[in-house]
């Protein structure tokens, strides 16, 4: 399933937002776990890399999302666990049963134990995770981030859906056109520390200062955790303590499809717009009673597709994380890397009665 055209596929790499900082890039020396540098892992060693070396045969890749159970980050990390096999290697999935700051710190400890060639990590707190993943590049092992980002410092590449200020702005956007750009909105997050809902979010707050959005006032950011039931209670607390809500953003695929499952079996139906990020497999049946209009994702699938050929790039030495290189990544095409080790997946798609069923994840 392509959501893009092969031109844009290949036109990804940007310096993605405003938040971005002006920090220089930690890249790894060593090509190997046993040559690593002590001091591959600190901010400003320069790698060699060589972009004809060929993707190395073997290699171990582990991906580490928020939390085991999470739908969507299930076929995010299927998705890159398979593409592994296309070039000879292997790939497996680990991680805590919850989203909290500190449970991916003891997994991430266990796979160096195990010499993992790459570790690919959904952080559910930026700093939380960083001392173990330094641990594992001054080792030798590569550490890509993917789907939300880790501190600059501690990984070589962020695997970014699409721009995070245009997730966010466009998220405000679609609601404001959806409400007339008049009345009180809320939004329904994941966790309190999660990188990329707190990017999307300050950009969704920015998008609020313009004119356009001054009959518009967002009363609420509450916090799901990415639990379907809490997110369920955060949405009917949501709307019992503001009955006049006119919208709801939940950028998180557990908390809109629970938000929906709560407006489509009470009052507030066809009352209060949701709109958000989701899966479409997950939020077709809300499409198609009504409860929601349309919501926003990227393919999940080659978001893990794309990190899994990136960490194979970065562990056989043809890149190194420095803006400017590139690689390819297998079906996908070339991709460039832009600041700060970040890369671009492409732009999200809106989902609506009328493409919805041409999807399915």
């Amino acid at each position: 399933m392509m959501l893009r055209n092969a031109a844009g596929r290949r036109a990804v790499a940007t310096a993605a937002t405003a938040v971005s900082l002006a920090l220089a890039l930690c890249a790894c020396s060593g090509t190997t776990k046993d040559s690593a540098g002590k001091d591959s892992a600190q901010a400003g060693t320069t790698a060699r890399a060589d972009p004809n070396a060929p993707l190395k045969k073997g290699l171990k890749l582990a991906f580490l999302p928020k939390q085991i159970n999470n739908p969507y980050e299930k076929i995010v990390d299927d998705a890159g666990i398979a593409a592994a096999g296309e070039y000879g290697g292997t790939g497996k999935e680990v991680g805590p049963s919850d989203a909290s700051a500190s449970s991916q710190v003891s997994y991430i400890n266990t796979l160096i134990q195990q010499r993992q060639d790459a570790i690919l990590v959904a952080a559910n707190d930026p700093n939380a995770v960083c001392g173990p993943l330094k641990q594992a590049m001054r080792k030798g092992i590569k550490v890509v981030a993917y789907d939300s980002d880790t501190a600059k410092d501690c990984r070589q590449l962020f695997i970014n859906q699409a721009s995070s200020e245009e997730i966010g702005r466009s998220l405000v956007q679609h609601l404001g056109a959806q409400i007339g750009y008049k009345g009180k909105v809320a939004i329904l997050s994941a966790t309190q520390n999660a990188t990329n809902q707190n990017t999307w979010i300050e950009f969704m707050k920015d998008e609020l200062k313009l004119p356009e959005y001054k009959d518009m006032r967002l009363v609420k950011v509450a916090y799901g955790d990415d639990a379907d039931q809490k997110s369920f209670q955060q949405t009917q607390g949501l709307m019992q303590a503001y009955p006049d809500l006119k919208g709801i953003i939940s950028p998180t695929t557990v908390g809109i499809a629970a938000a929906a499952r709560y407006l489509s079996d009470s009052s507030y139906k066809g009352k209060v717009v949701l709109n958000g990020l989701g899966t479409p497999n997950q939020m077709r049946k809300y499409v198609k009673d009504s409860t929601v209009e349309q919501f926003s994702l990227w393919n999940p699938q080659e978001l893990g597709y794309l990190g899994s050929y990136a960490a194979a790039a970065l562990a056989s030495g043809q890149i190194s994380g420095a803006e400017g290189e590139k690689f390819k990544a297998g079906k996908l095409g070339e991709y460039t890397i832009g600041k700060n080790g970040e890369v671009i997946l492409g732009e999200p798609t809106v989902f609506d009665r009328k493409n919805i069923d041409t999807f399915n994840f």
